[in-house]
């Protein structure tokens, strides 16, 4: 759970404070990655969701750097570059394990030794991948809005057949109405709303429904023996998209998980709750921390 010798100096003279951030571009399996870091101490990957990049997850980032050294990123597909009828992208369709295959390239590269890892949303079905395909990556796992076999609403179906079709506005009410669904509730408008929704735009909507495509064929159930690290299953209470009962089994499915769910958060806790989920994130490395 530190950095490589060889790589603190270099780490630590970036940015010393959890107020501080600095990014940098890591190119691993042939794409260019932007990495973001801030904080220190033990680190801490935190894989992104499924549109807005790490910028969505700044609200956790910063509360979790006071307490770890927080390493994040824009997955692959994340950066536009090009113009195409549906707007701007400059990667294909790839699978869902190819993220988990950049994610291990970025923690060897970056000369991570065993960093704890989180994940959220499409970033939990990420981390589910890499503890399953790489158990001795990592030293402890954390995923939030997530089960081990998505099943896709007919909400989401139908956001993915009009992604994939038809050219949309960041202003989309169609599609802005489904983003209310990551909420507990109708988001009262506001500069944490309009953020949101901003961010997520960031993301080429012909990746978000890639992406969606992705979860529709992801399924790691007889696999998730091979999850070898302490594990918290972390759920917002009232999650529509993943609800927290279903969260739960995945909980029940890996040997010595532990379950926790954050009340009256929906499927972005990680914005809307950042400090409840910060505080159960810390807890739960503290206690793999202190259990060695």
């Amino acid at each position: 759970m530190r950095i490589a010798t060889k790589w603190q100096d270099s780490w630590s003279s970036i940015a010393p404070e959890a107020g501080t951030r600095r990014t940098r571009r890591v190119v691993v399996n042939g794409e260019d990655f932007e990495v973001v870091r801030m904080g220190s101490g033990d680190p801490l990957v935190v894989i992104p969701g499924m549109a807005g990049g790490w910028r969505l997850c700044q609200p956790l980032l910063r509360r979790l750097a006071k307490h770890h050294e927080v390493i994040s990123y824009d997955l692959r597909g994340e950066r536009p570059c090009g113009a195409g009828p549906l707007g701007a992208t400059r990667t294909p369709h790839v699978e869902l394990g190819w993220h988990a295959a950049d994610l291990a390239g970025l923690i060897e590269r970056l000369g991570l030794e065993r960093p704890s890892v989180l994940g959220v949303s499409f970033g939990g079905a990420v981390a589910l991948e890499l503890a399953v395909d790489h158990p001795r990556m990592i030293d402890s796992l954390v995923v939030h809005g997530i089960e081990s076999k998505f099943r896709a609403t007919t909400a989401a179906g139908i956001v993915r057949h009009v992604l994939e079709r038809y050219a949309l506005p960041t202003n989309s009410p169609f599609i802005n109405q489904f983003l209310n669904l990551l909420y507990a509730k109708k988001p009262e408008p506001g500069p944490q709303a309009d953020q949101v929704v901003e961010r997520i735009w960031r993301t080429p909507q012909t990746v978000m429904a890639a992406r969606l495509g992705q979860l529709e064929h992801f399924d790691v159930t007889d696999r998730l023996w091979r999850v070898d690290v302490p594990t918290l299953v972390l759920a917002g209470a009232r999650d529509v998209i993943v609800p927290a009962s279903r969260q739960k089994r995945l909980a029940m499915e890996i040997s010595g998980a532990r379950f926790e769910s954050i009340e009256n958060a929906g499927h972005i806790a990680f914005v809307t709750h950042a400090d409840a989920v910060a505080r159960q994130v810390v807890a739960h490395v503290q206690r793999v921390k202190t259990a060695v």
